[in-house]
């Protein structure tokens, strides 16, 4: 079994960062796709991020030029770098990941979810 934990979370400041973490722990072979999505009060989940297996990243509009995704496979963790906070942005967040465990293939993981507040 594969665990995502995530932390970081935190209430801030309209114009503030934070840094959010999600590290896999398991028998762990390879890390494929990662992901954060994340899920605001009254509305469906949504995807923020995605992050290849060679680093490269794709985001939603609404975050572009403002977050900054990375992974660091050295310690199956994957970062999430949250500058110039709006209000907009209060959440859920959540880590998602596609890994493979020695002796199996890709399997889709969620971590548990870390809250953001925006708010001043």
């Amino acid at each position: 079994q594969v665990q995502l934990v995530e932390s970081g979370g935190d209430l801030v400041q309209p114009g503030g960062s934070l840094r959010l973490s999600c590290a896999a722990s398991g028998n762990i072979f390879s890390i494929g796709t990662m992901a954060w999505h994340r899920q605001a009060p009254g509305k469906q989940r949504e995807l923020v991020v995605t992050i290849t297996s060679y680093g490269s990243t794709t985001y939603v509009d609404s975050v572009k030029g403002r977050f900054t995704a990375s992974r660091v496979d050295a310690k199956n963790t994957t970062y999430l770098q949250m500058d110039n906070l709006k209000f907009e942005d209060t959440a859920v967040y959540y880590c998602y990941a596609e890994v493979m465990v020695v002796g199996d293939n890709f399997r889709s993981y969620w971590g548990q979810g870390t809250q953001v507040i925006v708010s001043s």
